[in-house]
C-alpha cells in the first residue's frame, strides 16, 4: 500500500514539476542555468516522500567552475529525483531524442538547453558533438553525461563509451567524476525508510594536452577511478 500511495504522489508531483518547468522554460527558454532549477524541482520530494537519505560530498564538483564534463554512473530513473540537487550552476546533459517526447519533461528538457541526441543516425549524433563541444568551449557552460550509455543498477560499471572523453579532450576542460552508491539494489519503497544513498565528486582529470590516441586510456582512468568510488561508498554503508 505505502508503495502504491508513493508512486501516486510522485507521479503528481512529476506533472506538477514538469508545469512549472515549462512556465519557467517559456519564461527564460534555453537559459543553461535552467536544468539545475529544473533538477532542483524534481529532486525536492526525495527526503520527505521517498524517504531516501542521501549524503551529498560534492565540494569538487562545485568547487569547479562552469565549463567542464561531469560524468556519473547511471542507475535507475530515479537518478532524476537523486541527483537533483547536486546539479551544479550552468550545466546542461546530454540525452537521447526519443526524451523529448515526455509530455512537459521532454519540453522542459529541451528548454532547458540540454543536448537531444539521435543515436540511431551516426551523422546527427556527430553534429551534436561537435554543437555541445562549442558550447562547453565558448559558453561557461558544464555537460553532464552518462557514459555507460544505458541504466545499470549493478555492481560493475559498464563499459564507458567514448563520447564524454572525445568532448572533453575536444573542447580542452577538465572532466569531474561524479560517483553514486549503489541506492537502486536496495530501494524498497513499500518501506518507510527507503535507504541510504552517498553521492560524491572526485577531483578533476585534465585533459589538456591530449589527443585521441589517449581516450582509451583516459577511459580506463576514469572507469577505475569511479568503480573504486563506488565500492568504497557500499562498503561504508554496509559497516553503518
Amino acid at each position: 500500500m505505502l508503495y502504491l500511495i508513493r508512486m501516486l504522489l510522485l507521479g503528481m508531483h512529476f506533472l506538477l514539476a514538469g508545469v512549472l518547468g515549462l512556465l519557467i522554460g517559456l519564461c527564460r527558454p534555453f537559459n543553461p542555468d535552467n536544468s539545475r532549477i529544473f533538477a532542483r524541482l524534481y529532486a525536492w520530494p526525495i527526503g520527505g516522500l521517498l524517504r531516501l537519505r542521501v549524503k551529498a560530498e560534492v565540494g569538487p564538483l562545485f568547487d569547479q567552475p562552469p565549463g567542464c564534463v561531469i560524468i556519473a554512473n547511471h542507475q535507475s530513473n530515479f537518478d532524476l529525483f537523486v541527483l537533483g540537487n547536486v546539479v551544479p550552476p550552468r550545466t546542461v546533459c546530454i540525452g537521447k531524442k526519443s526524451l523529448g517526447w515526455i509530455p512537459f519533461f521532454g519540453q522542459i528538457f529541451w528548454l532547458g538547453g540540454n543536448i537531444l541526441v539521435d543515436r540511431s543516425n551516426a551523422y546527427h549524433a556527430r553534429q551534436a558533438l561537435h554543437s555541445t563541444t562549442q558550447i562547453v568551449r565558448h559558453n561557461n557552460t558544464s555537460i553532464w553525461i552518462f557514459p555507460e550509455g544505458t541504466r545499470n543498477p549493478e555492481s560493475q560499471l559498464l563499459d564507458f563509451k567514448s563520447g564524454a572523453f572525445r568532448l572533453a579532450i575536444e573542447a580542452g576542460v577538465p572532466i569531474v567524476p561524479v560517483c553514486v552508491s549503489r541506492y537502486a539494489q536496495r530501494m524498497r519503497l513499500n518501506r518507510w525508510n527507503s535507504g541510504n544513498v552517498i553521492i560524491r565528486s572526485l577531483a578533476p582529470i585534465a585533459t589538456s594536452g591530449l589527443g585521441k590516441d589517449d581516450i582509451p586510456a583516459l577511459i580506463q582512468q576514469c572507469r577505475e577511478q569511479m568503480q573504486r568510488c563506488i565500492d568504497t561508498m557500499e562498503n561504508e554503508l554496509q559497516s553503518a
